[in-house]
């Protein structure tokens, strides 16, 4: 079920995109986990799929090609991304009308189920809507990759960004290869690879000094 929001998202306009589980539960545990999300949020990018997600991920190496000849029209841009153990970041740009409310919905009703039948569970793994900000402008953007690509760090859960798996930001340090990226940034910001590094890993510790006073003002 799409879920009909009360002020669209735009065509053609990029949104930092929110949603996380139910009461903080850990919903990425191991490293199986967050790599099934990320083929997921991988395969939903054209919609509704000709190829079933077990068989997409069958194909392997030569997915690509078989992929050209089997898609539609892209819902979303995928700018940049960071799962974490309770939630998750993406950077997306919408490419067709109610784009990424299907994709959002699509990814999390497929994890939902994965998750469910894995741990013999029931019931909403996800908060009932995702939350959206509109990216208004370049510099927006790029300090918002930063913020993203950081959260790992800020959490504590490793020491450096490019530590964490489970990101986007490997992807920007050129640290992917071209099959393996998930992301296509490189239309929208204009990254040169040391300079980018000394951006996001500058703000370290300044970003883990504003979690913990947010942690304490909430509670």
């Amino acid at each position: 079920m799409v879920t009909i929001r009360k002020i669209p998202l735009e065509r053609g306009e990029i949104y930092h995109i929110f949603n996380k589980s139910i009461a903080e539960y850990k919903i990425f545990n191991n490293k199986e986990e967050f790599l099934r999300m990320m083929k997921v949020i991988q395969y939903y990018l054209w919609g509704r799929r000709k190829i079933r997600f077990s068989k997409w991920k069958e194909i392997g190496e030569n997915r690509l090609s078989e992929i050209e000849v089997l898609k539609e029209e892209k819902l979303v841009e995928i700018i940049a991304y960071c799962i974490m153990p309770t939630h998750i970041h993406l950077i997306l740009k919408q490419l067709r009308d109610k784009g990424i409310s299907i994709f959002m919905s699509q990814i999390s009703n497929s994890y939902a189920r994965y998750f469910n039948v894995k741990h013999k569970r029931k019931g909403p793994l996800w908060e009932r809507e995702f939350k959206n900000v509109l990216i208004a402008t370049d510099g927006q953007l790029l300090h918002l990759t930063r913020y993203i690509h950081l959260n790992p760090t800020t959490a504590f859960l490793v020491d450096k960004p490019e530590d964490w798996l489970f990101s986007s930001y490997k992807e920007f340090i050129g640290e992917v290869s071209k099959k393996e990226k998930i992301c296509n940034f490189e239309n929208f910001i204009d990254i040169d690879v040391l300079s980018y590094k000394k951006f996001v890993e500058d703000r370290i510790s300044y970003q883990r000094d504003l979690g913990k006073i947010k942690n304490l003002m909430l509670e």
